[in-house]
């Protein structure tokens, strides 16, 4: 009977400690479970529209217009990127005959979304070698223009959207082609914004985020670092940051996002949903010396972004139809087919006109054409599909007068059919 009781008291012993084990790790287990659940529905797949083929243009017809929209940039007569020995390349601004980061980046995010990793490389290879700064303080930042031929920076300085490309396209290339295969494309993301957060005012460099306000600065240094550029409100690039980049600033991120979005609606015009290319953080215009406030070449790029941040995250999907709908509305009060591309945000026309390269000219320009069509992947009104077959029968070649922009105007027009085919992407990870 004492060695039952024994046994009986063990076994007690026993079953109590496998219940308590049980209490302490299914919890953690649960947790664990639902961290993992809640980590997915960060990656949850957004539905990306084919608004073309919504609009009635066959899958083959689609393919055949991106290809041949990247054929014209990348590859044709008039491409403005050209490949320079057997690893480097830049994309050009050739009517203003420089490489800018803009550009680089633009090519980069276009490469990482296409698949096109040898042009991706080189771009990246040339942006670090002759624009990147490797000391000094600003170190890590780019000169945002370069002579391609002689290799001078033109201005050392930085435009802060380059590194918001820069950066986001190499998290994507991360994603999306490992950080084995010759370039550590996480390693060189994490050098821009590790050295980014070292930025304290030394030399007036700084955050190309401006930290008290959380909004992207038109400069990261001097005055610029102070006011901003509506165009350079990319949240939808700052959730990709707060996921990718594991930089421990994550929830600064996802606050810069929130605080982009808000600056939008305060930005744009109530009426006619239009935006000054610069603005202080209040989103009231911002005048420069170099010209007053109006509706110019950087804003198209916001109907753009916004249907970006609509179609990946759509955490603001109330603000952006009703905007989308205005500024379409308001364009289409301008003529479909004669908008012109520059306007005061009541959308009277400019008394003054920013010159393109060496023309001064008011234009139905293409780059503005097909920004405006990506704001129908918004635009709830069916009548909004105008706007596609608009982009669709646009042609990117000189006007009747000779001007031609294959850089803004054809990147713009690159980006807008990606978008509208459903080919511009969250690239997330494989891990």
């Amino acid at each position: 009977m004492v060695i039952a009781k024994d046994f009986t008291n063990k076994y007690l012993i026993r079953t109590r400690l496998l219940l308590l084990i049980f209490v302490l790790i299914i919890p953690l287990l649960v947790i664990s479970q639902n961290k993992k659940k809640a980590e997915k529905s960060e990656f949850k797949r957004p539905e990306y529209r084919n608004l073309f083929k919504e609009a009635g243009y066959s899958q083959i017809d689609i393919d055949k217009k991106l290809a041949k929209a990247y054929y014209d940039i990348f590859e044709g007569p008039d491409k403005v990127y050209f490949k320079e020995g057997d690893s480097l390349g830049y994309v050009s601004d050739v009517k203003n005959k420089d490489a800018r980061t803009e550009g680089m980046s633009y090519g980069m995010m276009i490469a990482v979304q296409l698949n096109k990793k040898d042009v991706f490389d080189r771009l990246w290879r040339w942006s670090v070698k002759y624009m990147q700064h490797q000391d000094g303080p600003r170190e890590g930042y780019f000169a945002w223009s370069v002579n391609p031929l002689t290799k001078k920076q033109n201005s050392p300085g930085s435009a802060s959207d380059g590194e918001l490309y820069y950066i986001t396209s190499l998290l994507f290339a991360s994603n999306k082609w490992g950080n084995n295969t010759g370039i550590d494309y996480y390693k060189e993301a994490r050098k821009i914004l590790d050295a980014m957060w070292k930025k304290d005012g030394t030399g007036n460099v700084h955050n190309i985020i401006n930290t008290e306000h959380k909004q992207i600065s038109f400069v990261p240094e001097g005055g610029g670092y102070n006011w901003t550029d509506p165009s350079y409100h990319v949240p939808a690039f700052y959730e990709i940051w707060a996921l990718y980049a594991k930089d421990g600033h994550e929830q600064f991120y996802k606050e810069c996002a929130d605080v982009s979005r808000n600056f939008l609606h305060k930005a744009c015009h109530p009426v006619t949903g239009l935006n000054s290319d610069y603005t202080e953080f209040s989103g009231e215009p911002h005048p420069t010396p170099w010209m007053p406030p109006a509706f110019r070449y950087d804003s198209w790029r916001v109907p753009m972004n916004v249907a970006m941040d609509y179609t990946w995250y759509g955490k603001d999907k109330k603000w952006q139809e009703e905007y989308a709908a205005k500024f379409q509305n308001f364009l289409r009060s301008k003529g479909l087919d004669t908008y012109e591309d520059q306007f005061n945000l009541d959308g009277s026309a400019p008394d003054f006109i920013l010159q393109a390269g060496p023309v001064k000219k008011l234009r139905h320009s293409i780059g503005l054409v097909g920004t405006a069509a990506t704001a129908s992947l918004v635009n709830k009104d069916k009548a909004s599909i105008d706007f596609v077959h608009a982009v669709w029968n646009a042609r990117l070649e000189p006007y009747d007068d000779g001007y031609f922009d294959p850089y803004y105007d054809g990147l713009m027009y690159l980006f807008s059919l990606m978008h509208l085919s459903g080919n511009y992407q969250i690239i997330a990870s494989k891990g």
